[in-house]
C-alpha cells in the first residue's frame, strides 16, 4: 500500500507506526474528553478519525520501521471500518488500540503477536482461536456485543477482561433466556487455554456463558464482582480448570449453573458474598474437584442444587443458612470445617443428600470433628449416624433400635446407663426387701441382700449367690424376669458402644 493512498487521519498513523508514537483522535475539551468519544458512538464518526482495517493489516504484518526506533501501533478514539484480517499472521510489534470502535470483528485466529491492547473498545467480537501472545492480551473495560473466541489461546502474560461487558443485554422487560442456538455459545471461550500468568476479570459483566474448559492458567483467576449469565442454562463453566493458586469470586452474581467439575485448583475458591442461583437446577456444581479451601463466607442463600461428590477440600468455610435444600455430597472428603459450629447445626444438611441416607456423609462429618478434637461432636455425629439408619430398617429392627437410643443412646451416652441401672436398682431392691423371695434349699440359703439380689439379676456377667439361691413368684417373678432383660440390653449396648470406641482410636 502506498502512502498517496491514504486518507489524512491514516497518514497519521502510517507516519506514527515507526516511531512508535501514539494517536490520538479524541476531540479534547478544556475540562475533558469530549462526550462524542464515546465508542458507543463511533460509528458517526467521521473520516477526521476513520481508519481502514486494509491500513493497519498493512502496518502490522509489514510496515515500516526506522534505525534506533521500536515501531508499534498507539492508536486511541479511532473508528475502524472494514474486516482486520491477521489470521495466522505474525505481528512483531506492540499493539494499543483503545476506545476504538470496530465496525466488525477482527480476526486472529492463529496468529502470534507482542502484546494486545483494546481497552475500552467496542467491537462486534472477537476471533483469537489458537492465537499466541507473549505478553498480555487486554480487553479491560471493552464492550463486545458477540462472542469472544480464545480456545486454545496461549498467552505467555496475564489475560486482562476486568470492567469488561460481553454480550449483548436482553431488551428490558424481556426475559433474559435467549433462544436455544444463542444461549449455547459463550460470550467468552477459553477452551483448553494456556495463560501463564492471571485472569484479571474483577467485574466482569457476561451477558451469556463463560468457558474454560480445560484451560491452564499459571496465577489465578480472578472474577471478583463479576456478573454472568441469564442467557441459558450455564453462566460459568471451568471443567478440568487447573489454576496454579486461587480462583476468586468474592460478589459473584451467576444466574445459571457455575460448573466447576474436575477442577484443580491448589489454594482458594473464594466465593464469599456471591449470589448462585439456578432455580430447579444444580447451582454450583463441583465434583471431582482438587481443592486447598472452599470458602462461602457470607454467601447468599443458594437457590438450585449443589454437588460437591468425589471432590477433596481440605478446608470447607460454610454456614448452615447458605445451603439449599438439595445437596449432593456422596464422597466428599474435607479435613476441617469453618465456622466452629456444634455438631447439631451441622447434621440437618446430610438430611438433605439427594439419594437418601449416605454412611459416608456422617463418618466424614465425625472425621472433620475428631480432627480439631471435638469428640463430644464427633459422638453426636455417629448418633445421628445411627438414628438415621434406623429409618431405613424394617419395623421389627427399629424397635430394638429404639431401645438401643432410648436407654444408652447407642452406646455414646453410657451414663444414661448409669441413671437407668440406678433407677432399676432401686425399683428391684425396695420391691424385694418388701417381698423377700423364697429360697430354693432354706438350709443352704445365704442371708438375703435385696440390693445385691437385684445386681444379680441385672448384671448377666457378676454372681453374687443371691440369683441361684431364691426364687421369686407372682407378680416378682416377672419383675425378675424385666430386670434380667433390661440388664442384657444395657449391658450389651455398653459394649457395643466401648467396642465402636475403641475401634475408632
Amino acid at each position: 500500500m502506498e502512502i498517496t493512498d491514504l486518507t489524512p487521519a491514516e497518514r497519521r498513523v502510517w507516519q506514527a507506526f515507526s516511531l512508535g508514537d501514539g494517536v490520538d483522535f479524541r476531540a479534547r475539551s478544556e475540562d475533558g474528553e469530549s462526550p462524542g468519544d464515546d465508542p458507543l458512538a463511533g460509528a458517526s464518526w467521521g473520516p477526521e478519525r476513520t481508519v481502514r482495517a486494509e491500513v493497519l493489516r498493512a502496518l502490522l504484518l509489514n510496515g515500516p520501521t526506522q534505525d534506533g526506533e521500536i515501531a508499534g501501533m498507539k492508536l486511541t478514539g479511532a473508528r475502524i471500518t472494514g474486516y482486520l484480517n491477521l489470521m495466522y499472521g505474525t505481528v512483531e510489534h506492540p499493539v494499543r488500540l483503545r476506545s476504538c470502535h470496530f465496525d466488525e470483528a477482527p480476526n486472529l485466529n492463529g496468529a502470534q503477536i507482542r502484546t494486545l491492547a483494546l481497552n475500552d473498545s467496542v467491537l462486534p467480537g472477537f476471533m483469537g482461536a489458537t492465537l499466541r501472545v507473549e505478553q498480555a492480551l487486554r480487553i479491560s473495560c471493552c464492550r463486545i456485543a458477540g462472542p469472544v473466541r480464545l480456545a486454545g489461546a496461549q498467552i505467555t502474560g496475564a489475560f486482562f477482561a476486568n470492567g469488561a461487558e460481553l454480550g449483548t443485554p436482553p431488551e428490558p422487560g424481556a426475559s433474559p433466556a435467549l433462544d436455544p442456538e444463542a444461549a449455547a455459545e459463550a460470550v467468552l471461550q477459553l477452551n483448553h487455554a494456556v495463560i501463564g500468568s492471571d485472569v484479571w476479570a474483577p467485574d466482569l459483566v457476561a451477558h451469556g456463558q463463560v468457558r474454560m474448559n480445560g484451560a491452564t492458567v499459571g496465577g489465578q483467576v480472578n472474577l471478583d464482582g463479576a456478573e454472568l449469565g441469564g442467557a441459558g442454562e450455564v453462566a460459568l463453566e471451568v471443567e478440568t480448570l487447573s489454576v496454579g493458586t486461587d480462583l476468586r469470586a468474592k460478589r459473584l452474581r451467576a444466574r445459571g449453573a457455575v460448573n466447576m467439575s474436575g477442577a484443580r485448583i491448589p489454594r482458594h475458591v473464594n466465593l464469599a458474598y456471591a449470589r448462585l442461583s439456578h432455580p430447579g437446577g444444580t447451582a454450583l456444581r463441583a465434583s471431582s474437584c482438587v481443592i486447598g479451601e472452599l470458602w462461602l463466607r457470607e454467601a447468599a442463600p443458594i437457590q438450585g442444587i449443589v454437588n460437591l461428590r468425589r471432590s477433596q477440600v481440605d478446608l470447607l468455610y460454610a454456614s448452615p443458612e447458605v445451603w439449599p435444600e438439595q445437596v449432593k455430597l456422596d464422597g466428599l472428603g474435607y479435613r476441617r470445617l469453618a465456622p466452629d459450629l456444634p455438631a447439631e447445626q451441622r447434621l440437618p444438611l446430610l438430611e438433605r443428600e439427594a439419594v437418601g441416607y449416605l454412611p459416608q456423609s456422617y463418618e466424614q462429618l465425625a472425621a472433620a470433628y475428631r480432627t480439631v478434637g471435638d469428640e463430644a461432636g464427633a459422638r453426636t455425629v455417629q448418633l445421628a449416624k445411627l438414628r438415621r439408619h434406623r429409618r431405613t430398617l424394617p419395623p421389627y429392627a427399629r424397635i430394638w433400635g429404639h431401645l438401643q437410643d432410648v436407654t444408652v443412646g447407642y452406646g455414646f451416652r453410657p451414663m444414661r446407663a448409669a441413671g437407668w441401672l440406678l433407677v432399676l436398682l432401686l425399683t428391684g431392691a425396695l420391691a424385694f426387701a418388701l417381698h423377700h423371695p423364697r429360697p430354693l434349699k432354706s438350709d443352704e440359703a445365704p442371708t438375703f441382700n435385696p440390693v445385691f439380689y437385684t445386681l444379680d439379676l441385672l448384671l448377666p456377667i457378676i454372681g453374687f449367690g443371691q440369683e441361684s439361691a431364691f426364687a421369686p413368684d407372682g407378680r416378682y417373678q416377672w419383675l425378675s424376669y424385666l430386670l434380667v432383660a433390661t440388664g442384657w440390653v444395657l449391658v450389651t449396648t455398653v459394649a457395643a458402644g466401648i467396642t465402636r470406641s475403641l475401634s475408632r482410636q
